[in-house]
């Protein structure tokens, strides 16, 4: 009698869930670091925490697909180690006996992976969808191109550069005018200067008179 209840009981884990499966093409493997992400603060896992983990997969589930009713009950885990992991899928809220594809399963979780991740206070590292990569952080979107940017530093810098040229050149120049008298402006008074000095042969009138008069 009891081999016979333990062939049955055999035989009901082996039929149970049959259309989830380990490594099964729609299926996909969980694996959570409870301890390693919470310490001392590390909840159990339990039904509870497997009912919540089946309703927000069926969250992701709606999200992606608004117009069809997924439940947690669609959500199929089986192959699950005291470890905490386990494999799952996901049945069409349509027909129990069909699998919803991997490829929409992995967009769904992707787009709803932060929520999940913060539903169990864990992160892409602690809460791990073996085969779907961590989720990377939203790219940096510019106003403003990154080209347009260094177009504008570069014109800038053009444009003081012909602005420091142009406030040199005049500089220059006007220091040249204060600093170096024309001697073309003043050519009477230099010629004057010249004659003061005996310079071009010119002798003084006054002193030829005196000496005229002293021989007469």
């Amino acid at each position: 009698m009891l081999e016979k209840l333990g062939f049955l009981l055999f035989l009901w884990t082996a039929l149970a869930d049959p259309l989830c499966e380990p490594g099964a093409s729609n299926a996909y493997k969980v694996r959570l670091s409870i301890k390693t992400a919470l310490g001392d603060d590390a909840y159990t896992w339990n039904q509870h925490e497997r009912y919540f983990f089946r309703s927000t997969i069926a969250f992701a589930m709606r999200k992606h697909f608004p117009e069809r009713l997924f439940q947690e009950s669609n959500v199929v885990i089986c192959d699950e180690t005291p470890r905490v992991s386990f494999w799952f899928v996901v049945t069409s809220p349509d027909d129990t006996t069909q699998l919803v594809q991997k490829s929409h399963l992995e967009t769904a979780l992707r787009k709803s992976r932060q929520r999940i991740n913060s539903a169990f206070l864990l992160d892409d590292y602690t809460l791990e969808f073996i085969g779907i990569s961590p989720t990377l952080a939203p790219p940096v979107t510019h106003d403003t191109p990154p080209w347009l940017i260094v177009f504008g530093v570069v014109m800038g810098l053009v444009v003081v550069g012909i602005v420091v040229l142009l406030v040199g050149s005049h500089i220059q120049k006007t220091r040249k005018k204060t600093e170096k008298p024309s001697i073309e402006e003043y050519p009477g008074e230099t010629r004057q200067r010249r004659m003061e000095n005996g310079n071009n042969g010119v002798y003084n009138v006054s002193f030829l008179d005196e000496e005229g008069n002293t021989h007469m």
